[in-house]
């Protein structure tokens, strides 16, 4: 494993996004899952991770000061994706009376209200995102992005800092 490249470590890294966002959209196309909000703002994160696991893997700097900073920009993406994924999960563990109530659909927030407000009222959550229609080994879906937002981190991590 320790001859593992930087270059194929971080296109590794985006092959694993894009199967994730692949499966999300087979989910919700074939299989009739209809994603809510808090899963739409976790593909968007998976596409940012990707976005920079693709660039550091295309680039592939020599030095170790670049593949640190890829390390660190995979970090920040990652670390969203888990804040993101991480609210998702608290919600789907509540009681059923502590459940917010649902909103209005994400396409008319983003048409009446400013991009902060959105992102304001759709990291509160709403009773749509606290319904679990999927598991897969007694995790659902919002808990196994946190696992892969939490493997890519470490993941990326390893590939930027290990010692050559």
């Amino acid at each position: 494993m320790n001859r593992l490249s930087f270059r194929s470590a971080y296109l590794l890294g985006f092959v694993a996004c894009a199967a994730l966002i692949g499966f999300a959209l087979y989910s919700q196309f074939h299989l009739g899952l209809e994603p809510c909000p808090l899963c739409i703002f976790q593909r968007i994160a998976f596409a940012a991770l990707g976005v920079v696991f693709l660039i550091g893997g295309l680039h592939a700097p020599k030095g170790g000061g670049g593949r640190r900073v890829y390390g660190v920009l995979a970090l920040l993406a990652a670390g969203v994706g888990i804040g993101i994924a991480g609210r998702h999960v608290w919600l789907t563990h509540l009681p059923p009376d502590q459940v917010p109530h649902c909103g209005p659909p994400l396409e008319f927030m983003m048409e009446t209200n400013a991009l902060t407000d959105v992102i304001r009222k759709v990291m509160t959550g709403s009773g749509e995102c606290a319904k679990v229609d999927w598991t897969f080994l007694g995790l659902s879906m919002p808990a196994w992005s946190l696992a892969w937002f939490l493997l890519l981190a470490v993941w990326a991590l390893w590939a930027a800092f290990r010692r050559r």
